[in-house]
């Protein structure tokens, strides 16, 4: 009895999953049946007014074109009735001297004979029918109005419904990755002189290929693309490639998109890594600021429960030792005078680009490349782990290279944001005016160890732009300069 209640409550639970499974499709057919006639009419209230215009157009062409052929009557007929005015006229005079010439050959005295023949004579010399032309001005032909409607009759037979526009296709070939900008550019697969426009959408992904699901990005649209390419400039590469498809418009109907295609964007990214920067720098991922109460307020605070109940004195800089756990990282603090921090991603092979722009009011900075065993109390360029260009505004501006504890002066104006360029494998660090792409110093050598980019503030701030590949202009400066013989700077050396 159980066992056939539980068989006869299963059987009512599938019947009332599927009464409930009929009725959602009963309701979603109502709603699309309503979403027929809505739709239906819609298009033939959008095909009323397309006719109603074809319509307008038609009767101003109508009207147009019956106004011409008024014009072109009035100014016909103007001109004939002128010559049958100047016609009548002539005829007129002419009958007058005709009826004259008559009477005067009935005169008998030659005297006024003579006279009057003479004055016939002059009058016929002067007679106006004479001199008036017997050709009309103008003909009755009107066969240059004419109108044949044979073509635009096929024309308008032939009118139909847009059709959808096919999918683009991309030519991977024809794209363009350069200067943190993408080109973009496809084709129709035929001829479709209907489309209106194209829609271009793209993500970024770190996948050679189409994102997977559950990492998906959505994608961002450029509309109203009138082109069949489209550039998108200003952006951050990080990611290491981008997906994009396009497809097109009519004034009715978007169609398929195009094919995805994969591009690869790939620009070192990277952040100021908070675990090796000293005290005294307040680092917040792409920036870095002097703060010269940071690094005080936290070595009393750990001096103080170093020294509670001591009658010892503390010590003047922070050792290793006297830091609490919590702020230790992957690598000892930068300490002392060395007011520095590294990026938190190490350079191991390839070319590589970042940005670097100083606050107008900041005294003293440094930006370069240092091994990751750079030691805490060294400052950039006085070692040989580590290379860079310094900047000191403090009294008198300089401005040099240093590496290994030597510096060569650069005579040139600091420019407000400093491109670095880092070859690993082929041995070369350049620095680079990043607004006109001058080159400002060169460093050849041999990197043994990976690379961490380093950067040392005092009283101000440095920002970083990453993901930036390098630019068009610096590839074209490096080619020429590896190309000179004896470019090789004075501290140029091969580090073991």
């Amino acid at each position: 009895m159980e066992a056939q209640k539980e068989a006869l409550q299963r059987i009512i639970s599938t019947l009332a999953n599927k009464n409930d499974e009929i009725q959602n499709f009963i309701d979603t057919l109502n709603h699309t049946l309503k979403g027929v006639q809505a739709n239906s009419s819609n298009v033939i209230a959008e095909l009323d007014e397309e006719f109603d215009g074809l319509y307008s157009i038609l009767d101003e062409m109508k009207e147009s074109m019956t106004n011409s052929i008024k014009q072109e009557q009035a100014h016909k007929s103007q001109e004939l009735q002128n010559q049958l005015s100047q016609c009548s006229n002539a005829l007129e005079n002419s009958e007058e001297l005709l009826e004259f010439a008559a009477r005067s050959l009935d005169i008998k005295d030659p005297e006024e004979f003579s006279k009057a023949a003479r004055q016939i004579k002059d009058r016929v010399t002067m007679a106006s029918a004479f001199r008036i032309s017997l050709k009309p001005k103008v003909s009755d032909n009107m066969t240059h109005l004419m109108v044949d409607f044979s073509q635009e009759r096929q024309m308008l037979q032939a009118l139909k419904f847009l059709p959808v526009p096919k999918a683009p296709e991309i030519d991977p070939v024809e794209c363009l990755v350069a200067d943190n900008a993408v080109t973009i550019v496809w084709r129709m697969p035929e001829e479709d002189n209907k489309i209106d426009h194209f829609v271009l959408e793209y993500r970024k992904t770190n996948f050679d290929g189409l994102p997977r699901v559950k990492d998906e990005t959505c994608w961002e649209l450029i509309d109203y693309i009138k082109g069949t390419e489209y550039t998108l400039s200003g952006l951050k590469f990080d990611s290491k490639y981008m997906n994009f498809r396009v497809r097109a418009c009519n004034k009715a109907v978007a169609g398929e998109y195009s094919d995805p295609v994969t591009l690869e964007t790939k620009a070192l990214v990277f952040n100021l890594d908070n675990t090796s920067s000293h005290l005294n720098l307040k680092v917040e991922d792409s920036y870095v600021e002097w703060d010269p109460t940071g690094g005080k307020g936290q070595e009393n605070k750990i001096k103080g429960k170093e020294n509670k109940g001591s009658g010892t004195p503390s010590p003047k800089r922070t050792s290793v030792s006297s830091r609490s756990p919590s702020i230790r990282g992957s690598r000892d603090r930068f300490t002392g005078e060395s007011y520095t921090v590294l990026g938190d991603t190490a350079i191991e092979s390839g070319q590589h680009y970042w940005e670097v722009r100083a606050q107008k009011d900041c005294k003293s900075y440094s930006v370069g490349v240092a091994y990751k065993n750079l030691g805490k109390f060294d400052q950039l360029g006085k070692t040989n782990t580590s290379w860079c260009i310094h900047v000191n505004n403090w009294l008198q501006t300089t401005f040099a290279a240093k590496h290994n504890n030597k510096a060569k002066a650069l005579d040139m104006t600091v420019p407000d944001r400093i491109g670095v360029y880092c070859d690993f494998d082929g041995g070369q660090l350049s620095f680079y005016n990043a607004s006109s792409k001058q080159l400002l110093y060169t460093f050849k050598t041999k990197f043994t160890q990976p690379l961490l980019p380093g950067f040392m503030v005092w009283c101000g701030g440095l920002a970083l732009t990453t993901g930036l590949q390098v630019p068009s202009a610096v590839k074209m400066l490096q080619k020429s300069e590896n190309g000179l013989s004896g470019s090789a700077s004075s501290l140029t050396n091969v580090t073991q």
